[in-house]
């Protein structure tokens, strides 16, 4: 048991990372953009869904834990375009100025 959860730990970590990395892309995303208006484009975010959904069904998940990772992905993409929308919101006014 204790080197299943040494795997699971390692894996935590990987998923930290990766995630991690994601912020990375969204922090050079808002700063590519003009507005708050262009952080939440409701297209983009479904594609991004129904993109995970759809690796998690070729991985062989089953369909509730496709429903929590679709779930799940949701959930981060929001905090995700809430944070670009502040960042935004922040350099119109001036006090987040970001070089382009």
């Amino acid at each position: 048991m204790s080197q299943v959860r040494s795997e699971i730990d390692r894996i935590d970590a990987a998923l930290v990372g990766l995630i991690a990395e994601r912020f990375g892309y969204v922090e050079r995303a808002w700063q590519l953009k003009n507005n708050p208006s262009e952080a939440n484009v409701p297209w983009r975010i479904q594609q991004v869904i129904d993109k995970v959904r759809s690796h998690a069904e070729e991985k062989g998940l089953p369909p509730e834990v496709i429903e929590m990772v679709g779930a799940q992905w949701r959930n981060m993409i929001g905090w995700f375009v809430q944070y670009e929308e502040e960042k935004l919101r922040q350099q119109e006014t001036g006090s987040g100025e970001t070089a382009k």
